[in-house]
């Protein structure tokens, strides 16, 4: 199966609360984009318009993969339509406040599937439905995670250690997840210079932030905590958010293997970030009633955990080398770890399968259309991947035997 085989495969439109007014302080903005992530049209609107990033404000980001159709919104005054390369922004409206991600109500999919053999087409269709009517776990999903390094390590988690030095490293040298080969080949030049800031300066994109906080350390070469801070606050709160999310879905893999296990529940491994999760497969029992009211805290400092799994949280900061009370960025001046808690179940609404067609593009093979409406926060992507995963044979993956799912039990 392929997904994203061409960018119509792949559409996205959120599904927002927009309290329009007849005028206001700010514009909101129907902006539909192509082949750029949300922060790149964030960054070409401001110097379109000769506006910051902060006067552009998107509720969510999404990716490049995929045709999105998302809001912003904008100071009044400015023209009815907006385009660029990759994206056309068309006024809707105009409110009172900037729009938040409170204001966000899920986000609605349409998807091409591709490159399925006939049999495939009718398990991932049946597997789609299943899924439909009993949920998956909310993990967060690889896109996530763009800023794991190669080596398996996340920026967040130098910084909650307090290794400014460290974060510093490899900002300006591990390759990311869609950085441009302009920053891919500074980045590999970096790593052979490092630390010759002025040797790193010459060879740094022009114009870009790298060069910021490099002209800072040429005159500062020991200041790393002043210089982590010069990089944008968004790329600070990315990078923490990468390793939040990585705990959290570390700990509530290792509940849910505890939960199905306890209750007989089939489930197969799913792997996220160099994490085998479990996955239950099918109804599930009475658990589903369970889970589905069931939301575990995103892990700082400050949060706080029913008992049982404040055992799993200990574990897993242990096995990391922290305890709660680590989780802070207390070496950052304006980013922050996210508070609040995440839901450990997810359900699609409105899942839709088309019957499945010949596919235009790989001869002899089929297409799937697949409409579905999932929640903000949430993966389309982990949705597809738990739906094609193969299943076991009949008495596979029960009880004691899923120990190998998750190895944090």
């Amino acid at each position: 199966m392929r997904i994203k085989v061409v960018p119509g495969d792949f559409l996205v439109e959120e599904q927002v609360h927009l309290a329009l007014t007849a005028s206001g302080p700010w514009a909101a903005y129907r902006v539909r984009k192509v082949g750029l992530t949300t922060l790149e049209v964030q960054t070409r609107l401001a110097a379109m318009l000769n506006l910051s990033r902060e006067q552009v404000v998107f509720p969510a980001l999404k990716d490049k993969e995929a045709v999105a159709i998302q809001f912003a919104a904008l100071p009044m005054g400015l023209a009815e339509v907006i385009e660029g390369v990759g994206f056309r922004a068309q006024r809707v409206g105009f409110l009172r406040q900037p729009l938040r991600p409170a204001d966000l109500r899920g986000n609605a999919f349409t998807i091409l599937l591709r490159d399925l053999a006939e049999g495939e087409a009718a398990r991932v269709a049946q597997r789609l439905d299943e899924l439909g009517r009993y949920g998956l776990p909310n993990y967060f999903d690889q896109q996530r995670f763009g800023s794991l390094t190669p080596n398996g390590d996340f920026i967040g988690k130098a910084i909650i250690r307090r290794d400014a030095e460290g974060a510093l490293r490899a900002h300006f040298t591990q390759p990311f997840l869609g950085d441009p080969r302009v920053v891919l080949a500074f980045k590999r030049t970096a790593a052979t210079l490092w630390p010759d800031w002025p040797a790193m300066l010459a060879a740094a994109p022009r114009p870009s932030n790298y060069r910021s906080v490099l002209t800072y350390l040429a005159g500062h070469p020991q200041d790393y905590r002043k210089a982590l801070n010069l990089i944008p606050q968004r790329l600070l709160s990315l990078y923490l958010a990468a390793y939040q999310s990585y705990l959290w879905n570390r700990i509530t893999g290792a509940y849910l293997v505890r939960l199905y296990q306890r209750n007989g529940v089939q489930a197969l491994p799913l792997t996220i970030a160099g994490q085998a999760l479990p996955l239950h497969i099918g109804p599930a029992g009475q658990l589903l009633a369970e889970l589905s009211s069931l939301r575990i805290a995103l892990p700082s400092h400050q949060a706080t955990f029913q008992a049982e799994v404040a055992g799993i949280v200990q574990g897993v900061l242990a096995a990391e080398g922290l305890a709660l009370d680590d989780l802070k960025a207390r070496i950052l001046k304006k980013a922050y770890l996210a508070k609040g808690s995440r839901a450990v179940l997810l359900i699609p609404k409105e899942m839709r399968v088309d019957a499945p067609l010949a596919d235009e593009r790989f001869p002899g093979r089929l297409k799937l259309l697949v409409r579905f409406v999932l929640s903000p926060g949430s993966y389309a992507t982990l949705l597809l991947k738990a739906a094609s995963l193969p299943l076991p044979e009949p008495g596979e993956g029960r009880g004691e035997g899923q120990d190998h799912v998750c190895p944090i039990a």
